[in-house]
């Protein structure tokens, strides 16, 4: 990346991502927050659906535009949900607790939906894990000396 930005560009740019990141979970906080004393006030208590719409309306408010950050924030919650709704199913016993260490299993079957989606779908795939994997598995295929593993493998016409 240093190719095609400069060092003071870069840093300008991670500063605006940080503070666009750490707003929206500030914003967040106090909408959840606050919907959460203001049901409980309502209802003269606090229930479990309460913290679900309230974050429903602060995920609705805040993180519902899609832009690189949201879209960061949101894929890994999603990962996080995933993880802790299984956990959450073997813990209830909506599902029997595995015999092995279900893991493996999941980072195969994941490798090889997001591989299979880069070969065959690669629109379906979010913009910056295509420039990655086409750079990756694509760009790759042509080497013209140790520099295209060192620095960048994409020639100009001026090199």
């Amino acid at each position: 990346l240093f190719l095609f930005f400069s060092l003071r560009e870069k840093l300008k740019s991670i500063a605006q991502a940080t503070y666009t990141h750490s707003r929206n979970l500030a914003y967040f906080v106090f909408t959840y927050k606050g919907l959460m004393a203001l049901q409980s006030r309502l209802q003269g208590k606090k229930i479990p659906f309460h913290s679900f719409f309230a974050a429903c309306i602060g995920g609705w408010l805040v993180f519902g535009e899609n832009n690189p950050i949201n879209s960061q924030i949101i894929m890994y919650l999603l990962s996080r949900i995933l993880f802790g709704l299984s956990r959450l199913a073997v813990e209830k016993g909506y599902i029997p607790q595995p015999k092995q260490d279900p893991f493996p299993l999941v980072a195969a079957l994941i490798w090889g939906t997001v591989l299979w989606l880069f070969e065959y779908h690669r629109q379906t795939l979010q913009p910056s894990l295509q420039s990655s994997m086409t750079y990756l598995y694509d760009d790759s295929n042509v080497w013209h000396d140790i520099s295209d593993f060192l620095i960048y493998n994409k020639r100009t016409d001026s090199k």
